[in-house]
Formats: C-alpha cells, sequence, structure tokens
C-alpha cells in the first residue's frame, strides 16, 4: 500500500512538471538545425503562452483553449495501451479497452489543466533533437526557480503528422510510471476494480 501510494504521489509530480513544459512562455532558444518536431513543439508553446496572457478569458476559458492546442500533439489512445502494457492490454475484452483509453484520456486532460492556475516564471531552452528511424527525440531543459530540469520528448510519426507517445523527465519515463502503477492495481486486484478507481477519480475530479 506504501508503495503504491509513492506510484501515485510520483505520477502527479512527473505529470506537473510535464504540464510546466507546455505552459511556458515565449524564449526558447533552439538548436541550429530545428526539425520539424521542433518547430512543432515550439509552435504549441507559443500558442499557450498567448493564451495564459489573456487578461480577458477565465480560467475555465483557458484551459478549454489550451486543451484545443495541446491536445492534438499527443496520441493519448497509444499512451493509454502503453501505460497499461502488453499482457495487461491483451487480457482486455474490447469493451474494457475502450474503457479504460476513454478513463486514462480524460484522467490526462483533468490532471495537466487543473495545473493551469499554477503556473508561475517557468521557461525552457530546447537543446536539440535526434531521428530514430520513424521517432524523434526533442532534448530540452527546463527552468524553474533557478533549478534547471532535463526533459526528454518522444514523438513518433503518424499517418496525421508527428505526435507524442511519452515524455521522459530526468530521465524517468510518463508511460513507465503509470505502467508501475497500474501494475500494481491489477496485480491486488481485477480490471474491473481498477476501472472503477478510474471512474471515481474522474467523478471527484469533476465535482
Amino acid at each position: 500500500m506504501v508503495e503504491n501510494t509513492k506510484n501515485k504521489e510520483r505520477v502527479l509530480r512527473f505529470f506537473y512538471s510535464v504540464v510546466l513544459l507546455l505552459m511556458i512562455p515565449s524564449g526558447i532558444h533552439a538548436a541550429d538545425s530545428p526539425t520539424a518536431v521542433e518547430v512543432l513543439l515550439r509552435g504549441k508553446l507559443d500558442a499557450v503562452s498567448m493564451v495564459l496572457q489573456k487578461n480577458d478569458l477565465d480560467l475555465q476559458g483557458k484551459k478549454l483553449e489550451i486543451s484545443e492546442i495541446v491536445s492534438p500533439i499527443f496520441d493519448f489512445a497509444l499512451m493509454a495501451k502503453l501505460t497499461l502494457g502488453r499482457d495487461h492490454w491483451t487480457a482486455l475484452n474490447k469493451d474494457q479497452k475502450g474503457r479504460f483509453t476513454e478513463l486514462f484520456i480524460r484522467l490526462l486532460k483533468e490532471t495537466y489543466l487543473d495545473k493551469v492556475s499554477l503556473y508561475s516564471d517557468e521557461t525552457i531552452n530546447i537543446v536539440g533533437s535526434i531521428q530514430i528511424k520513424n521517432k524523434v527525440h526533442v532534448t530540452t531543459e527546463l527552468n524553474s526557480k533557478g533549478k534547471k530540469f532535463s526533459m526528454l520528448y518522444k514523438f513518433y510519426k503518424s499517418r496525421n503528422g508527428w505526435k507524442i507517445y511519452d515524455v521522459e523527465i530526468e530521465g524517468i519515463s510518463l508511460i513507465t510510471s503509470y505502467r508501475s502503477q497500474f501494475d500494481q492495481e491489477l496485480r491486488n486486484g481485477t480490471v474491473d476494480d481498477l476501472l472503477l478507481k478510474m471512474e471515481k477519480s474522474k467523478n471527484t475530479q469533476s465535482g
């Protein structure tokens, strides 16, 4: 139980850091030869920055606009599948896969949108990128309150353009963190138990 709680806390801290990456202001310094993926990422950051600076828009309005900007760059469905892991995923029936994916996508979106009001003076530098076949890893550096954190965005080339399928912060993967949490939940209970907990979490955040 203690280990499970630590995993949940680590995931929340981890995702908060991811949120900051998508809410920092302009002033991003790209590498000498920026790739299309770097340009895409920088464009999203600039667009979110503009929304955050709108004085005539309330918090809920900012959340909606940011969701429209950020959502297209993530492959949430693939992330849901990866966080569950091959063994657990293949054990689910069609309805369970659909429900888990829906709940996981809502979990991610609500988690990062709820952090909009925590934006302060973070900045980020795009250090560079490496292409590995149909994937591109973009290395960035987050500067927050005098501290620097290494970030790695993992993109892959889908039929609909470049999409994020994972993010690493200081070498720790978002997908791996969630997978560890879900694996413990499934080892101690059933898939329906996990889905019920995710459903309750969704209702709590909605309320």
